[in-house]
């Protein structure tokens, strides 16, 4: 199921261009099943952590990693960095132990977009180090044409860098040909913040319909299966 949001692309980028060249798509939520696994590891990250700590992890699901850290710790680097990696080991070990899954039709959706003649670019707020283990854990080394995390780009969600990034790396004709995909108002925001053609928001992880549509989301969708079927009646 898609619905629309109030907020409608700019008439002036998708009358121009109608095919989506690049598909960007978080993991965490969109792609990958959460389960709860990325606020384990920040209990394990801090472990002292207070249910105001706690809901401000879950507010800020999707952003860097490194960014919420630095929040949550007041600005202290050192302790934000011991925090930060602290973190990525925790979720590995999770990851490791067998807590990792694709969401249901996620890795169909990757091959449909591929066989649409997609580039297909997957993005995370987690280390480098960290999202190859999740795609190891997957198998889903070369299902994809791009993995990027904020280091590879300079700076993590809601900025633009990552879409950007992909953009420029899959050398799209324009910024209306990028479609983006994510579960959180952050995913929404860097999207839009690139000048996307499409930003869908999916209801299968952090963030709900209300949030999705009050970040600006021009479509929400009932998971990310929902996408090729939504690029390919768009295009007609």
């Amino acid at each position: 199921m898609v619905t629309m949001t109030d907020r409608a692309p700019n008439p002036a980028l998708t009358d121009r261009l109608a095919r989506t060249e690049l598909v960007v798509l978080d993991m965490a939520g969109t792609t990958v099943a959460d389960d709860g696994l990325v606020e384990e590891a920040f209990r394990t990250a801090l472990p002292g952590a207070g249910p105001e700590q706690t809901a401000y992890v879950r507010a800020t699901m999707g952003t860097s990693k490194i960014t919420v850290f630095r929040h949550l710790t007041g600005g202290d680097e050192a302790r934000a960095q011991q925090a930060n990696t602290a973190f990525e080991h925790a979720y590995a070990r999770l990851v490791d132990d067998g807590h990792c899954a694709p969401l249901p039709g996620a890795e169909e959706t990757l091959r449909r977009l591929r066989d649409q003649g997609r580039t297909i670019a997957l993005t995370t707020g987690f280390a480098r180090t960290t999202q190859e283990r999740i795609i190891a854990a997957l198998g889903w080394q070369g299902l994809t044409d791009l993995t990027l995390c904020p280091a590879d780009a300079g700076r993590g969600r809601p900025h633009p860098d990552m879409v950007l990034t992909a953009a420029l790396r899959a050398r799209v004709s324009s910024v209306a040909a990028v479609a983006v995909a994510g579960d959180t108002d952050s995913d929404v925001r860097t999207g839009l913040n690139a000048g996307a053609g499409i930003v869908a928001g999916v209801r299968t992880g952090a963030h709900g319909e209300e949030e999705l549509r009050a970040a600006g989301a021009t479509h929400v969708l009932d998971s990310v299966a929902a996408l090729p079927g939504l690029l390919e009646a768009r295009e007609g």
